[in-house]
């Protein structure tokens, strides 16, 4: 038969790790005890200051290790504040007693530290408040990194999110299309599935980044507008211009293709006569401006709405806000005749 005992200990963790840092504190504050002593260092204040750093070794760690734990964070700060004054008390006549006792041949000595009893207690209570404030504070700083890191795990968590809503859309349009052009035995669907593997390959394996380069992006736009221009009728115009030199910025990725996608979904798709998309991608030292511009009827459908499959403008909208909050500005126009969407992003960093 095994006994199991449950025996928790509260020792803070920087005193886990700071050790060494422990012992140099308390020799450092002994060095200054003795030289601060207005008297010239003799065997008495070598002893009455050692003693003095030991009591007040048992003060702070009794009060980090025990009455914090248990009465400041489990209790109230009035119970706590209670339990640090008896515990000044009890330590202040036993602290006095070793004094009487080390200077048994010093009958002056020992009246000294009789008569001072009252600054004996105030000394212990002091180096015990003191060492409540550092705990304090170390317990704010480590609350306010753990709410960081919760907001960044939040906050990834809905990037990831939202952006498992977007591409599984681009693929079961794509494979619609490459089912249609397959019916058709059209010999334009070996190159859909080239382009496919090419943005499937992309998004798979390179999109799981926070940023990418930009190239890839502007690469993976092109191959979706190559497949589109396989898709879509001859009288409808696609324009894609890139102005500005491509280096190293990067960028957040699948960041444009939602606006690009719903342009043909609500726009030209919808079209009898001739239409168009147009696009231009300004590029700047640490800055881009996306602008796309499609034609559309009068009767078609209002883009981004709450439909099966769509990403919807709400998604649009709080995947810019988390990535580049304060960062971008976004403008969409709904003209009875076309749809037109500007979209400034101030890039946070280069490769």
């Amino acid at each position: 038969m095994s006994v199991k005992t449950d025996l928790k200990i509260n020792i803070p963790d920087w005193a886990k790790k700071d050790t060494l840092f422990h012992i140099l504190f308390w020799l450092g504050l002994y060095i200054a005890f003795l030289i601060i002593d207005p008297r010239q260092t003799t065997i008495y204040s070598l002893i009455r200051e050692m003693v003095s750093i030991v009591f007040y070794i048992i003060i702070v760690y009794f009060n980090l290790y025990y009455l914090i734990p248990n009465y400041l964070r489990e209790v109230s700060g009035i119970n706590y504040a209670v339990a640090l004054v008896v515990t000044a008390i009890i330590l202040t006549p036993i602290k006095t007693l070793v004094f009487y006792l080390l200077f048994s041949d010093q009958p002056s000595v020992q009246s000294y530290f009789i008569t001072k009893q009252g600054s004996i207690f105030f000394a212990l209570l002091f180096y015990g408040a003191v060492s409540t404030i550092f705990q304090i504070i170390l317990d704010w700083q480590k609350g306010s990194v753990e709410k960081l890191e919760l907001q960044h795990k939040n906050t990834e968590t809905e990037l990831n999110f939202l952006k498992t809503q977007i591409n599984p859309h681009f693929l079961f349009n794509t494979l619609n299309n490459l089912y249609a052009l397959t019916l058709k035995k059209s010999e334009q669907a070996p190159e859909i599935v080239l382009k496919l593997s090419e943005m499937m390959r992309y998004m798979l394996y390179e999109c799981n980044e926070e940023q990418v380069p930009l190239r890839k992006e502007v690469n993976y736009l092109e191959n979706y507008l190559e497949l589109e221009k396989l898709r879509q009728k001859k009288n409808i115009t696609i324009d894609f211009l890139v102005e500005g030199v491509i280096n190293n910025q990067k960028i957040a990725p699948l960041i444009f293709i939602p606006f690009l996608e719903n342009s043909f979904k609500h726009g030209v798709n919808n079209q009898i006569k001739d239409g168009y998309v147009k696009i231009l991608l300004k590029i700047l030292d640490n800055e881009v401006d996306f602008s796309i511009e499609n034609s559309k009827t009068e009767a078609a459908p209002k883009p981004y709405g709450k439909k099966s499959g769509g990403i919807g403008l709400v998604n649009v909208r709080r995947r810019l806000n988390l990535l580049y909050p304060n960062k971008h500005k976004l403008i969409i126009q709904d003209n009875p005749n076309n749809y037109c969407i500007e979209l400034k992003i101030k890039l946070n960093n280069q490769i």
